[in-house]
């Protein structure tokens, strides 16, 4: 018997996904309208109608595919401004003399603004729609590099990096939340794994751009080539992407009007639409607490220790990442360019496990509904999720495979400091193995995280996004003291035994994570109960 055959304390009523939405409530009258039809064939339309759930969604699934691509292509700016950054540190320490350890302080600050960024940004999202976020956070990311193209100190480049990220980090938040709206659990994994794997690419080719670009043209027309292709990301947004926050939205059959629409509904219609169809949710106001809501997800334990299992994770990662040109060009003698190259191994190792760890995740689900309906006696092809089944067990669904993922991590990173006295394809493959299974665990945290919270799915991944940016900045900016102290042999040790001594927090997860889940739905039922 597994781990979650005890606990069916929750009375729900058994039913599908596609009824989160239901409708209003009737009056009398038309209850007694409904219950005596005045003709067999308007008998046999209602109950077929009664036996019809409206779908969570109407979009196809090419039309989601279509959509996560779009929200994907603009969450590539928040890795690609990092990580095409990287290989011109060396050239930004030398022209703007300042040391090394200065220079990677940009790299600090900017994942200081990318983790409270998406907190603002992501809340709004979930209360005022997508759209409008996706654009005025674009706006705000194109003009911080206007003024990064044009810096001329050292002192400008630390204040437009965190503006950059301001208006970079929060696309990630926002594309996870346009997921949410569409999708449900069942079918979330493998787009979030795709929406990872694409926003990656800037992992792989990020670096590649920014070594070629200053090598040859100088740092500063990174930031020129990044304001032309997010130019491009943001048109994309403009023109094809509509508003699917659930409370404007509804499940894709309400019309949208004004900065809703996209431009593309004024060629082809809004072929969904249904008149007089509305939100099955009441829209938000904006307030303060709009704000400092999302923090509140972290005063819930499991919450907590998922997102800070994963924020080491990440941390020891970006440490891998920030300190590669440095120590490639001492050990190896490489120049921006080819520094740049060697960054291809990351970003593929980036985009491999959110792939293929998306489509695991997917698989998983599958494979604990099956458990989970001969458990309960349930038809076996029953859709099941922990949205119309509280106690269906999400954290196991979603976890099963991060055990093995941890252990190759935690082994690729200790041995990486001694690989860099070998030759130089051993660390560019133990970089593509390190960052397959960070990249994997966060793509795991990411849909967990949306699964706890589907109502407030920007505001979920913004938290999820704050921890891990505030403690992976705080290592970035430790590697390069601990590496000139212990050297990089034992630094790498060292994270690989930081990383060993988190893996209990697994343990508790696995084991009370449920509990603690079922205590806090019948907390919120309580509350609604009461309002």
């Amino acid at each position: 018997m597994s781990q979650y055959s005890s606990t069916e304390t929750l009375k729900e009523p058994r039913v599908t996904e596609h009824s989160v939405n239901s409708s209003p409530s009737l009056s009398p009258q038309d209850e007694k309208d409904i219950s005596t039809p005045s003709t067999p064939a308007e008998s046999i339309n209602l109950e077929a109608q009664a036996a019809t759930p409206p779908p969570y969604h109407v979009f196809t699934r090419s039309r989601k595919l279509q959509m996560v691509i779009i929200v994907s292509f603009a969450a590539i700016f928040s890795p690609l401004s990092s990580n095409i950054y990287f290989p011109a540190l060396s050239e930004i320490s030398k022209e703007l003399d300042v040391s090394m350890s200065l220079a990677t302080l940009t790299v600090t600050v900017y994942m200081i603004v990318q983790g409270l960024a998406p907190s603002f940004w992501g809340s709004f999202s979930d209360v005022l729609g997508r759209r409008v976020i996706f654009i005025g956070t674009f706006l705000v990311y194109m003009i911080a590099n206007i003024a990064l193209g044009v810096s001329t100190n050292y002192a400008q480049l630390m204040v437009f990096r965190a503006l950059q990220a301001a208006g970079s980090a929060a696309t990630i938040s926002i594309g996870a939340g346009v997921i949410g709206d569409i999708t449900t659990s069942a079918e979330r994994g493998s787009l979030i794994g795709i929406f990872g794997g694409v926003r990656m690419l800037g992992q792989g080719i990020g670096p590649v751009f920014g070594g070629i670009l200053s090598e040859y043209l100088g740092f500063r027309s990174i930031f020129w080539f990044l304001i032309i292709v997010s130019g491009i990301s943001l048109l994309s947004i403009l023109f094809f992407l509509p508003e699917t926050l659930r409370t404007i939205a509804g499940n894709g059959t309400v019309p949208l009007k004004g900065m809703y629409r996209p431009l593309i509904y004024s060629i082809t219609g809004q072929k969904d639409a249904q008149e007089g169809s509305t939100p099955s949710a009441k829209k938000s106001n904006v307030t303060w607490r709009t704000v400092v809501a999302p923090l509140t997800f972290l005063g819930e334990k499991d919450v907590f220790i998922t997102l800070f299992f994963g924020s080491i994770v990440y941390t020891v990662w970006s440490m891998v990442t920030s300190s590669t040109s440095d120590l490639f060009e001492q050990k190896y003698g490489l120049n921006s360019m080819e520094v740049g190259l060697t960054f291809l191994g990351n970003g593929f190792g980036c985009m491999t496990g959110s792939y293929t760890i998306g489509y695991l995740m997917d698989y998983n689900h599958k494979r604990t509904e099956r458990e989970y309906c001969l458990q309960h006696n349930l038809p076996i092809d029953t859709r099941i999720n922990s949205k119309t089944h509280p106690d269906f067990p999400i954290e196991y669904a979603r976890m099963r495979n991060t055990w093995w993922i941890s252990a190759i991590f935690i082994v690729s990173v200790a041995v990486y400091g001694v690989s860099l006295r070998t030759h130089l394809a051993l660390p560019i493959i133990l970089q593509f193995v390190i960052a397959y299974g960070s990249t994997a665990i966060f793509t795991i945290n990411s849909a967990l995280v949306i699964d706890l919270y589907p109502g407030a799915s920007a505001s979920a991944t913004a938290v999820n996004n704050l921890m891990r940016c505030l403690v992976g900045a705080a290592g970035v900016a430790a590697v390069q003291p601990i590496i000139d102290a212990i050297t990089a042999q034992w630094t790498f040790v060292l994270l690989a035994g930081i990383t060993i001594a988190m893996l209990p927090l697994l343990m508790v997860e696995m084991r009370w994570g449920y509990q603690w889940r079922l205590e806090r739905h019948e907390r919120y039922q309580k509350k609604e109960n009461n309002a």
